[in-house]
This record gives C-alpha cells, structure tokens and sequence, in this order.
C-alpha cells in the first residue's frame, strides 16, 4: 500500500482505455469519494465523473496496432517502440482530458491505464515444464507517469491471468460496485469491438457474479463495413437496417466452438478479427448478397450470440434479468439496441446513460477504480468472471520522479 494513498478519502483519478477497435483513447476524470476511512467494503466507492475525451489515434497508428497484433506481420523492434509510442499518446490523452475539465495535472492523485491489447491467449498451455496462459497490453504506464509527474497503474491483466484466470472481462467488478441493485436482475452488457455481459442477481454478493464475452460486437460489424463501403463503421446500423439477414451465414459463425464453451471464457481479434470477417465477406460475395445484407448479417451474429448466450449460460443462474444495461460504441447503434430489444423482449434493454454514466465512458472509469483498488492493496478481479481461483490485486504502480 503506498503512502499517502492508504487514508485519503478523496482522490481525483483519470482513467484510460483503448478497446479492440484500436482507433483511439477514451480519458474519464473521476472524483473518487469512499464512505469513510475505516471503510474496506467495496460498496463503499461513489464516483463522479468530471470529464471525458475521446482522442483519436493519429493516422496510420491503427494500422500498425494492427500489424503488430498480427502474427505473420508483427515485429518485435515494431511493437518495443510502439510501446513507448503509445504511452506517450495515453500521457497526452491525461493531459487533455484534465485540461478540457479545468484541474491542472498538479491536482490530479492518480491514472489508471488499461493499454491497448496486442494479444490475447487466455487458455493455459504447457511449455518448458510450466502452464499459463498470456495476455500483452502496450502503451508503457511508466512513460505516463513521467511525462504527467502522476503515480499510474497499468497491466492490469497479468495478476488475474497469474492466478489461473483469463485476466478478463475486468469491468465486471465496477459493474458490481456500481449497478447492483437490491431488487432487480441486471446484465450490463458492453459492446466495443467485442460483446461481454456482467449477471448481476438480485441483491448480489461477489461471489454470485457472472461474467464473460459473449463473442464480437463491433468487430465484425466495422471490418465489414470497412471492406464493403470504405467506413470505419455502419453508422446508427443505417446499412444493417436496410439489409436483408442471411440465416445460413449467421448459423455458419455461431457454430464456431466458442460459443459453446462454457464461462468463465474470453475472446478477443484472435478468433474475431482480419480472418474471421474476410471469410464472411467472401462468403457473402459468393452467395450474391450486397453490403447492406452482409451488414445485416454481422449485426445479426452480435445479436444471436448475445440471445444464445442469455439462454444457455444466464438463464439456468438466473431466472430471467429483469434488465440489460447497455454500453460502449455499439450503444450508439440504433439498429443494433432495437434487434437486442426485440430479442430479448420481455427483458427491458436500457443504456448505462440512462443510469447517469455516460455509456462512452464507462470502461474508462471503471480503469480509474480499479487503479484506486490497486493503491489500497484491495483486490480489483471476480474469480466467477475470470475464472482465477482467487480475487487478485491488479496492475502494476509506477512511481513519478
């Protein structure tokens, strides 16, 4: 536990986080309050948000994320630098998001940095006489820490994947802090470049939670949109709505094995990414069908995998969720919330803005949190949502100086 963070009540934290899509920094500014000092309950935590940025990546830089995620393309002189290169874009975004909120970084006590995920292979294999699996993040917490003279936790998924687990999802534990509720079933359901789901019974504990992804959300939605239209993304599901869904091609991707598997699981670009919608295109090429169609096809497999998932692994826990609380960049996909809906009607599909947390910024406050977590020496990780066989304190702190 780090001096100076062990009784103080009160702390200003920036968050930061760049998901699967890797085409930019999500920055909150948080004001962290706890019940009171001699409180070591997780359900002491209230935050309040006092900013937040978007930044975008500079051009080109996605495209080397992406190489260097690649394993017939990456390189490791290539990925060494751009793990400087990163940290120094996430000190910039820090600084952005205290400058937009009017704190000067003097006031800021602490950030918390996710990184951008590289790589992802969560299954424990055995090598050399050992069985682990691995996780890389880049973007250098040490480097933000120099440049904005601020204590950073970053790696955060290492310690959970140490301990026997996927090392994610990470968010359902802010999920926990922050949506249970005392009467209400709830799933909080984040659609970035993959779709995870939080369960949270009624009047949970930490041990009944729930966690895992479900399988892509954005992912396929935007590669397919990059290779039939030339954007970045189908804007409000406009394209999907237009479409016409090919059943055989939904079927087709939801047959593949992970989502059959068992949680706790999590999946990423490895099994998601470049491969996985190139075949869907051509596939959808040769079938005759048009953009619109292949668009309403990738919306559907999100949709239909999220319904599977409810079903077969929520459902039997519990009864049925009253409500599913949805966030990230897919909750700005008016089509997409509209299908989840009707799929999963008579369950009530609201956003986490409905709920006074901007669905944008949410995983970059729950970063922040969980860093808080880390200097207190309180563990940030629910084993029922990665699978360790113990909660974990996350991340690594690196000082200023």
């Amino acid at each position: 536990m780090l001096s100076g963070f062990q009784t103080v009540q009160d702390r200003r934290i920036i968050g930061l986080m760049s998901g699967t899509s890797a085409d930019g920094i999500d920055a909150a500014l948080i004001h962290l309050r706890e019940k009171d000092e001699k409180n070591e309950k997780d359900d002491g935590l209230f935050p309040d948000v006092l900013g937040f940025d978007t930044i975008d990546f500079p051009p080109g830089l996605r495209d080397r994320v992406m190489e260097v995620s690649d394993p017939e393309s990456g390189r490791i002189d290539e990925l060494s630098r751009l793990h400087f290169e990163l940290g120094e874009l996430f000190a910039r975004a820090a600084a952005i998001v205290a400058e937009s909120a009017g704190l000067p970084m003097a006031e800021v006590d602490l950030i918390g940095s996710h990184g951008q995920t590289v790589y992802h292979l969560p299954e424990r294999v055995a090598r050399f006489g050992v069985k682990t699996g691995a996780t890389l993040q880049i973007g250098d917490p040490s480097v933000i820490a120099q440049r904005t003279g601020v204590v950073t936790v970053g790696d955060f998924r290492t310690a959970d994947v140490a301990r026997g687990g996927q090392g994610a999802p990470l968010v359902p534990y802010v999920d926990y802090l922050l949506f249970k509720h005392p009467g209400r079933a709830r799933g909080l359901l984040n659609l970035g470049g993959i779709a995870n789901l939080t369960v949270l019974p009624a009047d949970p504990k930490p041990g009944d939670v729930m966690a895992f992804d479900t399988g892509p959300a954005n992912m396929l939605i935007d590669a397919v949109a990059w290779m039939e239209t030339g954007q970045t993304m189908d804007r409000n599901g406009a394209g999907a709505r237009r479409g016409t869904t090919s059943e055989a091609l939904v079927e087709n991707v939801l047959s593949m094995p992970y989502f059959g598997r068992t949680p706790p699981k999590s999946t990423g670009r490895e099994l998601f990414g470049g491969p996985c919608a190139e075949s869907l295109v051509r596939a959808g090429r040769e079938a005759g069908l048009k953009a619109e169609d292949l668009l309403a096809t990738a919306t559907e497999i999100t949709v239909r995998s999220i319904k599977d998932a409810c079903r077969r692994f929520v459902e039997p826990v519990v009864t049925r969720l009253d409500e599913v609380i949805v966030s990230g960049g897919g909750a700005k996909n008016g089509f997409l919330r509209e299908r989840l809906a009707q799929d999963l009607s008579p369950v009530e599909v609201t956003t986490s803005d409905d709920h006074g947390l901007s669905s944008d910024a949410k995983e970059a406050v729950a970063f922040a949190i969980l860093a808080h977590q880390t200097v207190r020496a309180r563990p940030g990780s629910l084993p029922g949502a990665t699978g360790a066989d113990r909660p974990a304190v996350l991340g690594k702190i690196c000082l200023p100086g």
